[in-house]
């Protein structure tokens, strides 16, 4: 029997994502990444910079799930309050973190580092930090909730820098299958009885609209990789049924 993976759900805190304003960038990274190491994203939030939306969120979600993503917030202005919120999720201190504080204070001249910039070492009581190697100023773990950057360069590098202290599972496996000029409706039926077979896989249709014409693609997604394969070919089978010409992989952009 495959034991079930670790999960994951990500927050995105910012009023410029909601007010659209910033396109996040970070959601696709997030999801790819998660699912190569066995933690798929089953959730994304999209929340303002409000206190008690913050807390009340995370106090949520890091009880369903086994991982939790925040992203945004932690930077040196007065709307950065994520860090801030995170101590308050965990009912302890917010404060100067050692290690933290003296990474930047040997990071700056003599001077700049400003009571702003020292908002960026301040941390919840117990945090283990996440190395930043471009721009110094470190993430952070609490419990089972990981603190990223909002910027993509830089939650990319802490993200990598996080990624070999997770617990994961098997890799996300998943294999598309596309044909031209089938609509949806054509294909719910076998479809339908595709997932029936492989109740244990995610298994998708995403109808798509080209210049010249449309058509659907069928996507198995799991960590069982043979199951997978089995669950695509099936795929094509149906395809093929249906008089169409099944093409492997994603249609072309």
């Amino acid at each position: 029997m495959t034991v079930p993976n670790p999960t994951a759900c990500l927050l995105v805190i910012g009023n410029e994502v909601l007010s659209g304003r910033t396109k996040d960038a970070n959601i696709n990274f997030l999801a790819t990444r998660l699912g190569e190491i066995g933690i798929p994203l089953r959730e994304v939030r999209i929340i303002p910079d409000v206190r008690e939306t913050i807390i009340a969120t995370l106090n949520d979600v890091r009880a369903r799930f086994d991982h939790v993503f925040t992203t945004g917030g932690i930077g040196p202005t007065h709307d950065d309050i994520t860090s801030d919120c995170v101590a308050g999720a965990f009912g302890v201190p917010w404060e100067p973190h050692p290690e933290a504080w003296a990474r930047l204070e040997r990071h700056y001249k003599p001077g700049d580092f400003n009571p702003a910039r020292q908002r960026m070492a301040t941390m919840p009581r117990g945090a283990l930090l996440i190395d930043n190697a471009i721009s110094i100023a470190p993430g952070f773990t609490m419990g089972n909730v990981h603190v990223l950057a909002g910027v993509p360069r830089i939650m990319q590098a802490m993200f990598e820098s996080l990624a070999p202290t997770l617990a994961g599972g098997p890799p996300i496996a998943s294999r598309a299958v596309h044909a031209d000029g089938v609509m949806e409706g054509r294909i719910a039926e076998g479809l339908a009885a595709i997932q029936a077979r492989w109740p244990q896989l995610d298994i998708g249709s995403y109808p798509y609209y080209r210049m010249g014409g449309g058509g659907v693609a069928l996507v198995a997604k799991g960590n069982d990789a043979d199951a997978v394969e089995e669950a695509a070919r099936a795929i094509t089978v149906l395809l093929r049924a249906l008089g169409s010409q099944p093409i492997q992989g994603e249609p072309p952009v």
